[in-house]
């Protein structure tokens, strides 16, 4: 079997098993989800989602976000590094208003200009906002693909190089939410569920 027919089943099965696919951090606007993301930089989702409901209620503007940074830090402190979090989505919001109108970019290099903004929330933006083909290499999605045998890498940008020709690029964004929902359930960091994994039959790094 080749990558590239491994990595279809895997689309394929993770497409059967999660057929919403839905990005975990929760927002409403472009420029929230650039934020979210940013936060969750060593933190859960799920911890980033109890957070920003406070903050965009209190900071409902991108002006607001880029006027105020002391109460944003008390905001953000329970998401971890809260000094340089809040200082990156305080110039991230001013750089929106200054070089692109208040409108988050739809291309790659706009989008890595932003503060606190890399490759990984660059794809993210480009796959959820503008529908763009996309390969987001977080943890998860590293782990998983190194187990399929996709890649051998762990480093992000070459895992993203790697994966790009054998993800059609259609199907690329949703499958990479799927891997994180995988990642979660199944085939965890420690003690991976092998057993009763849907993707077992073509894993060759699952266990007996």
């Amino acid at each position: 079997m080749t990558k590239k027919e491994r990595a279809l089943l895997a689309v394929q099965t993770l497409e059967e098993v999660y057929p919403q696919a839905t990005c975990a951090l929760q927002y409403e606007k472009p420029y929230e989800l650039l934020i979210a993301v940013r936060l969750s930089a060593q933190c859960t989702d799920a911890r980033v989602n109890q957070i920003t409901p406070k903050l965009f209620a209190a900071y409902p503007t991108l002006e607001s976000l880029a006027a105020d940074i002391a109460d944003l830090e008390d905001i953000v402190r329970p998401c971890g590094f809260f000094h340089m979090k809040a200082k990156s989505i305080k110039e991230m919001s001013a750089q929106l208003i200054l070089n692109f109108g208040g409108v988050v970019p739809d291309n790659m290099e706009d989008l890595l200009s932003l503060s606190g903004v890399g490759r990984k929330t660059a794809n993210l933006i480009l796959g959820d906002v503008y529908g763009k083909p996309a390969i987001v290499a977080d943890t998860h999605f590293i782990r998983i693909t190194g187990r399929l045998g996709l890649t051998k890498s762990k480093d992000p940008v070459q895992v993203e190089k790697d994966l790009r020709p054998l993800i059609p690029p259609e199907r690329s964004s949703d499958f990479c939410h799927r891997v994180v929902w995988f990642g979660r359930d199944t085939c965890r960091a420690r003690k991976p569920q092998c057993k009763g994994c849907p993707m077992a039959a073509f894993c060759p790094s699952r266990s007996e």
